[in-house]
C-alpha cells in the first residue's frame, strides 16, 4: 500500500472531500442492508512516536472514529523518524530542541503545542532532564504488536500507541529505553520478558528500517500522514472533521 500512496487522491485540511449528508445516510444504509457491502475501511497512520504533532493528529483522529462508531476503521500504524540520526541513547530533549529551533523558536513551540493539546485533552510534561529518544525499538515494538494482534485481539496496536505517545510526551519518560518499552508492551497484553530480550537482540530493526526508507523514498517527509482507504492521503495533524468528511466519503465511493 505505501508503495503506491503517490498514486492516491491527495488532499489537505483545506480540500477535505465535502459530503453530501444525504448521499451518506443512502450509503451507509446500503451497506447495513446488505452484509457483502460492509466492508472494513483500512487506515494507515505514518508516524514518530517522537513528534508531538503526531500525538495530536492521533487524538484527533479519535474524536474523529468516536463520531463514526458506525464504521470499521481498521488502523495500522507504520513507522517514520524525524531524525533517523539520532544517538541510540538519545539526548537531552531541551537542548536537542534549541538546537534545532533555537531559543524563540522554541518558546514559539512550545506555546503552540500546549494550546493544540488542551483542544486535544493533552498536557505536555516538560522536565528539564527528558530525553528526545531515538524512536527506532519503539517502532520495532509496534509492529510486533501489529503482528501479534492479528493472532490474539486482546493485544491493541492502537492502545500502545497511545501509550507509547503519553510515556513520551506527558510523563517524560524515554521511549527509547528497553526496560520502558518492555513494561509498556506488557500494559497492553504482550509478553514483557519476551519483548524485553528481543529488543536488546535488536530484532527486526532491519525490516523497520526498510518501512522507514520506503516512506521516505515515496517523498513523505513529514508526519503524520493518512492513507484512508487506498484512496486519500491526508498530511499533516488533520481536524477531527477533515478525517470525519475523508471516512464518509469512503462510504459513499464504496457504495
Amino acid at each position: 500500500m505505501l508503495e503506491d500512496f503517490l498514486f492516491y487522491t491527495i488532499h489537505s485540511t483545506l480540500d477535505a472531500p465535502s459530503i453530501n449528508t444525504k448521499q451518506y445516510q443512502f450509503a451507509l444504509l446500503s451497506s447495513q442492508q446488505n452484509p457483502k457491502m460492509q466492508n472494513p475501511i483500512p487506515l494507515t497512520i505514518i508516524s514518530d512516536f517522537a513528534c508531538p504533532w503526531c500525538y495530536i493528529g492521533k487524538r484527533r483522529l479519535d474524536e474523529a472514529i468516536g463520531q463514526l462508531p458506525e464504521l470499521d476503521i481498521v488502523i495500522d500504524w507504520q513507522p517514520f523518524q524525524l531524525n533517523p540520526d539520532m544517538p541510540r541513547a538519545g539526548m537531552n530533549r531541551a537542548e536537542y530542541y534549541q538546537q534545532k529551533f533555537g531559543t524563540e523558536g522554541r518558546r514559539n513551540l512550545f506555546e503552540t503545542l500546549a494550546q493544540a493539546g488542551v483542544e486535544s485533552g493533552i498536557v505536555f510534561g516538560n522536565e528539564p532532564e527528558a530525553i528526545a529518544p531515538n524512536t527506532l525499538s519503539a517502532h520495532v515494538l509496534m509492529d510486533w504488536a501489529s503482528s501479534d494482534a492479528g493472532n490474539d485481539t486482546s493485544i491493541d496496536s492502537h492502545a500502545l500507541a497511545e501509550k507509547l505517545f503519553q510515556a513520551h510526551h506527558v510523563a517524560c519518560e524515554n521511549i527509547g529505553d528497553h526496560q520502558v518499552l518492555s513494561r509498556i508492551s506488557g500494559e497492553v497484553g504482550m509478553n514483557s520478558t519476551d519483548v524485553l530480550a528481543k529488543l536488546k537482540a535488536g530484532e527486526d530493526e532491519d525490516k523497520v528500517q526498510t518501512q522507514i526508507q520506503q516512506a521516505t523514498a515515496q517523498g513523505i517527509s513529514s508526519v503524520p500522514f493518512y492513507i484512508i482507504g487506498e484512496q486519500y492521503a491526508l498530511p499533516g495533524a488533520q481536524p477531527a472533521e477533515s478525517l470525519v468528511s475523508a471516512f464518509e466519503q469512503m462510504v459513499i465511493r464504496d457504495h
